[in-house]
């Protein structure tokens, strides 16, 4: 994401996707994993609608003047919002159909193709996709048909690329200036990454079970001077993107290392070159990926390296780690075509950065949350959930070498406790549900509520800790000691 739009903070806000086909995956699974990365000091709260026959007939945006009709019937959704705009930046969860979504990752066309398609001041900015689309589909392929067909109508206002997810696929959509857009299956033996770059290239326009686009996508790059088919077969990326020869643009920094990063992370057999976009759309991993790797990939940060801002307290360091302080939530969404919905799509969130925080499972079948869930503002408080976990990150950050593996040590714990706690719940679930349909739900929503309140406790917990160790390293360093 990007501050394109009237969000109420100067930062820019940028993203680092991850998606994995369940032939790539370590059990089966389907991952579709985000970080959202803009302004600390913008909370994010949980949200949980409710399936209705009486919604609102149209959206108006809250932070731009886009607006669109809409279907009174609407499918119950989660989503992970800043504090300011309820009902509005989703970002990522499940509805109740199954179907997940990741909203959005910013990318850039080229000055060229804009200069033919501009984008559109009132069209579809990345504020609304969420919003407008996941209550109303039923699979991650109608997701795509609506969002392009909203892309062809009304016009895109950026640049961004954007996931779905369900029991059977997952699909890829980058938009390519104004009106056209391109999206592709993900393969099911692949894994996926991209850093605010438009990634896709293949395109085949007769290949209808990987590939949808825009109707004339091949033919408007052609007519416009930005594709030849004498020079050889259609390249969405070269045809729409920017390249980083463009001035102004960031690619050799803060785009390609992270790409650079986790393919050499998941993939270490791949000889990229750090320097040059000749990255792998989809890769094979070494191993297969499960949930503890992406966990540690998106708490990269050239870990160790020279490149290690955290490490070296370097906090001009060029190279863009994945994990940067000002994330304000980072999501796995991971589904499991093997179990019940209700427990089988899970959303692992990690409030704020993640390299300094923890990642808890949102079952698609909670109906709540607690009330520290979802009550952040844009002001340090003792109630919230995200301030919770905030101030944990932030005591560390003023001595990373010191204070961080005191957090990482309590979270890892966690997580590992959580994991086995969620293993021992799941086998009660499956036992009940067949027989007590209700008492198993019921059974969920107090799992879930347990487990996000016992997180809660652990933050608090460390927050002390790390006020103590602070108060002594300070004394010492001004101690005043006399005789």
């Amino acid at each position: 994401m990007r501050n394109s739009v009237k969000r109420k903070s100067n930062l820019p806000s940028e993203c680092t996707t991850i998606i994995v086909g369940d032939k790539m995956s370590a059990d089966g699974s389907r991952f579709l994993c985000r970080s959202s990365d803009f302004d600390a000091m913008m909370a994010i709260n949980y949200e949980i609608h409710t399936d209705t026959q009486h919604g609102p007939k149209e959206f108006v945006a809250k932070d731009s003047s886009f607006r669109c009709p809409l279907s009174e019937e609407a499918l119950g959704y989660t989503g992970l919002p800043d504090y300011q705009f309820p009902g509005e930046w989703g970002s990522a969860g499940f509805n109740t159909a199954g179907v997940g979504m990741s909203s959005t990752e910013t990318i850039f066309s080229s000055k060229e193709a804009l200069q033919f398609d501009p984008y559109v001041a009132d069209g579809l900015a990345e504020n609304c996709t969420y919003n407008i689309v996941l209550p109303y589909i039923r699979t991650a392929r109608e997701g795509v048909e609506r969002l392009g067909s909203l892309i062809e109508k009304y016009g895109s206002a950026e640049g961004f690329g954007i996931g779905f997810i369900d029991d059977k696929e997952v699909w890829y959509l980058e938009n390519a200036c104004g009106h056209r857009w391109l999206a592709a299956r993900i393969p099911a033996d692949k894994y996926f990454c991209t850093g605010n770059q438009s990634r896709l290239r293949d395109y085949d326009p007769n290949d209808k079970d990987n590939f949808l686009a825009s109707p004339d996508l091949v033919e408007f790059a052609q007519n416009h001077g930005l594709y030849n088919p004498a020079e050889g077969k259609f390249d969405f990326h070269k045809a729409y993107a920017h390249d980083c020869k463009e001035p102004g643009h960031d690619d050799f920094t803060y785009n390609y290392p992270r790409v650079w990063g986790l393919q050499k992370m998941f993939s270490p057999a791949i000889h990229n070159d750090v320097t040059k976009n000749t990255f792998p759309v989809f890769a094979k991993a070494e191993t297969p990926i499960d949930l503890d790797a992406l966990r540690t990939a998106f708490r990269f940060h050239y870990d160790g390296t020279d490149h290690d801002p955290y490490l070296h307290n370097n906090g001009k360091e060029p190279w863009r780690p994945v994990s940067i302080f000002r994330t304000t939530q980072t999501h796995i969404i991971q589904v499991r075509p093997n179990l019940p919905q209700a427990i089988g799509h899970v959303t692992y969130i990690a409030m704020g950065m993640a390299d300094l925080g923890v990642f808890l499972p949102l079952y698609q079948g909670v109906r709540d949350v607690p009330e520290p869930y979802k009550t952040g503002n844009g002001h340090a408080d003792d109630k919230s959930a995200y301030w919770a976990f905030r101030k944990v990150m932030t005591l560390a950050m003023t001595n990373y070498n010191a204070y961080a593996p005191v957090v990482k040590e309590a979270y890892t714990r966690l997580e590992r406790e959580n994991d086995e706690r969620q293993r021992e719940f799941e086998a009660d679930y499956l036992s009940l549900c067949e027989k007590s349909p209700m008492k198993a739900l019921d059974l969920l929503q107090q799992f879930s509520d347990s487990l996000l309140l016992h997180a809660l406790e652990v933050a608090r917990s460390l927050e002390n800790e790390l006020f103590t160790r602070l108060t002594a390293d300070i004394q010492k360093e001004y101690l005043f000691h006399g005789a």
